[in-house]
This record gives structure tokens, sequence and C-alpha cells, in this order.
């Protein structure tokens, strides 16, 4: 089995999205653990705010198989990867670490470089995995998330139930 963690974002009915992606997360995995919610402003491009969250489970699902199943999971819920990159969305679910693995690939790259660059990605994987370390940097998590830069952009805690 191998850990994965994946992010979750959402800024079109943002709520709703999240808790049935994690929902269908649950039914096709099994248990996760779940981080808290944060929401944090757009970025690239002018729009509402986003919720995001981190989600972790053990897997024997190889990472290009679990990336296309969290693609699916996202036209299910009426995202279109062919629009604009820095756009609103209805849902986002990015793998973000498959174990100590390091891919890179057209389709796909892990660990994720968002992983090191954006508070809205770091802040709720290290709320679940901190002591996990970072497969290229070596760094834990926790420790990547106390030396994120000052001027990293803000995020705010959510209650938000998620069953």
């Amino acid at each position: 089995m191998t850990p994965v963690y994946i992010s979750i974002g959402s800024n079109i009915n943002r709520g709703a999205n999240i808790r049935s992606a994690i929902a269908a997360l649950r039914s096709r995995f099994g248990s996760l653990i779940v981080s808290p919610v944060y929401e944090s402003e757009a970025v690239g491009f002018k729009g509402a705010a986003f919720y995001n969250a981190a989600v972790g489970w053990q897997t024997e699902t190889d990472a290009p198989v679990l990336n296309a199943e969290l693609r699916a999971m996202e036209r299910i819920h009426g995202r279109r990867r062919s629009e604009a990159k820095f756009c609103s969305r209805s849902l986002d679910l990015d793998l973000l670490i498959w174990g100590d693995a390091v891919i890179q690939r057209p389709d796909l790259i892990l660990p994720r470089p968002e992983i090191l660059e954006q508070a809205y990605v770091l802040r709720p994987l290290a709320d679940i995995a901190g002591d996990m370390r970072h497969p290229r940097d070596g760094r834990t998590l926790r420790e990547l998330w106390l030396q994120l830069k000052p001027n990293a952009q803000p995020i705010r805690p959510v209650e938000l139930d998620l069953g």
C-alpha cells in the first residue's frame, strides 16, 4: 500500500462540491484522512474565493491510473479542463504525493510543484501529513509550512461539515 495525498479545491458552489468530492473519494477508496478546509483568494485571475483541503489514504492504485480517476471525478462535478488554466472551477482534484515517487511526465508531475509554492496547497497537506518528507526537497511538510515565505498568500480556516 502506498500513501497518497491529493488537494481539493472549488470556487463554484464550493461547499457542496467539496463535500460531494470527499463523499465520492470515500465511496471509491474507503477511509480517508481529511484536513480542515481553508478559504483563499483566486490566484492568477479575478474570481470568487476558493475552498481548499487535502485528503490522504493508502492505495494500491498506480499513480497514472489514480490521476485519471481524479480527472473523471472532476468531470462528473462539471469541470472542463479545456478551459483556461486560471479560471473558476467547480472542482479541482490534484494528485500531490504518491508515496516517495518522483515522476516527470507531460500528464503527471509528482510531487506537485505547488506544494512548495502555494499556501492553499501546503497548509492543508501539512495538517494531515506534517511528518512526511517531501520526496524531492527532503524536509518535512510541517517544516516547509513553517518556512514558507512571509508574503505567502493568506488563507483562512473555514467551518465546513464534511460528514
